[in-house]
């Protein structure tokens, strides 16, 4: 059973634990270095991508996050964590950093604001239709040649979910919907890589 960490700085902490815990994973928190070489994987949560880069600088997490990373460990990225594992972001304050490890420009809120949330049932990976839940979603205006689209949503056929390598990132949340199937996947991924 593989240690799956989810990065417990702000966002959907405890939802990402009950689904990969549902997808028969370990979940624990990871709030400090020494807790983040101790899992096999780590998923970054959603919240606010500007609030998550501040903190994870402030709790001196940003280095060994990157470092883990570049390093291969499997990550998995929802709505701000997406935009935490793009190399490169749209519509970011001034000087904002990410982890990176994604070839992707992410466009931050590029859904609208809080009140244009919404659910739309997509594919995800070829494993049939999911809702999928968009809270001031991201997506991904492009993507480089070792990246694979496992999703696109509407309007305009937009990218939300991503892997390369190790690394998997979705623009919705998964976690909200009780259905572990973007979880189980990428526990499926820990397992093999």
């Amino acid at each position: 059973m593989p240690t799956i960490g989810v990065l417990a700085l702000q966002g959907d902490v405890r939802e990402h634990a009950r689904s990969l815990e549902a997808a028969g994973a370990r979940a624990v928190a990871v709030r400090r270095p020494a807790e983040l070489e101790a899992v096999d994987a780590l998923i970054v949560p959603g919240g606010e991508s500007t609030t998550m880069w501040k903190l994870a600088d402030a709790f001196e997490m940003l280095e060994p996050l990157r470092a883990r990373i570049k390093a291969g460990m499997p990550t998995y990225g929802s709505c701000a964590g997406m935009i935490m594992l793009a190399d490169r972001i749209e519509g970011g304050i001034e000087g904002q950093q990410t982890i990176g490890g994604i070839d992707m420009v992410v466009r931050r809120n590029a859904f609208g604001r809080q009140i244009d949330s919404f659910e739309a049932s997509l594919d995800f990976a070829g494993r049939g239709p999911l809702r999928a839940v968009f809270i001031r979603a991201p997506w991904v205006d492009s993507v480089g040649p070792d990246v694979e689209v496992l999703g696109v949503a509407e309007p305009g056929d937009r990218i939300v979910a991503v892997r390369q390598g190790p690394l998997l990132a979705t623009s919705f949340h998964p976690e909200l919907t009780g259905d572990a199937r973007v979880h189980s996947y990428f526990v499926e991924m820990v397992r093999e890589l």
